[in-house]
């Protein structure tokens, strides 16, 4: 790796939490060369402006949550099985998601309007790949016959993931992880209830 990119990489890893837990709006230049030890012209000097170490910043800080769904995607099993994984990663490492100040991608979501198309925009692409994954995870499992054929997979993707960011951000701004695992559980049960095969007598 070159000296560049190990900078950039340096960068990124510093500043990422801080922009995660003060927005693009909140974070100052003195926060970015606090948090680095580096100057304004070395930080500009490797990013064109903050909105593009904002994009860098938030496809780091969503590689964790990205790890817990594809691992989930992977496992054998049913849709019930996999997102169930998927569930149980996040509450397995809600502390660590709480440490870093949330989840990346709702946090850009409340805080991204027409100042920051770019970033705006890639939190919607993300958000709509996401639903995808899930919708696939469903449909996938219904083709083979192993949950409910009646689910509608677009509906209860929406559910899924509203349940699930919605766990996170009343945690959150409770400082209760009692409550992510309140969610959590119930969020367990939805996704039983609605996507096992219903036996009829």
């Amino acid at each position: 790796m070159k000296k560049s990119d190990r900078t950039k990489a340096y960068i990124i890893e510093k500043v990422a939490p801080i922009f995660n837990k003060k927005g693009v709006y909140g974070t100052s230049l003195s926060d970015m060369t606090d948090v680095t030890g580096l100057t304004k012209g070395a930080i500009y000097g490797n990013f064109a402006s903050k909105d593009a170490l904002a994009m860098a910043c938030f496809e780091y800080n969503l590689r964790f949550l990205q790890k817990g769904l594809y691992k989930s995607i992977a496992i054998n099993g049913s849709a019930i099985d996999k997102l169930g994984a998927l569930v149980n990663f996040y509450q397995q490492h809600y502390g660590d998601v709480a440490e870093n100040g949330g989840c990346p991608l709702m946090n850009s979501a409340i805080e991204t309007d027409d100042a920051h198309p770019l970033l705006r925009d890639k939190v919607q692409t993300t958000f709509s790949l996401w639903r995808k994954e899930i919708t696939s995870i469903v449909v996938e499992s219904q083709r083979k016959m192993e949950i409910n054929p009646l689910a509608d997979p677009s509906r209860f993707s929406n559910t899924f993931i509203a349940m699930l960011e919605g766990g996170i951000l009343v945690a959150k701004t409770m400082d209760s992880p009692e409550y992510f695992n309140e969610v959590t559980n119930s969020l367990l049960t939805f996704i039983q209830s609605n996507l096992e095969i219903k036996n009829h007598a």
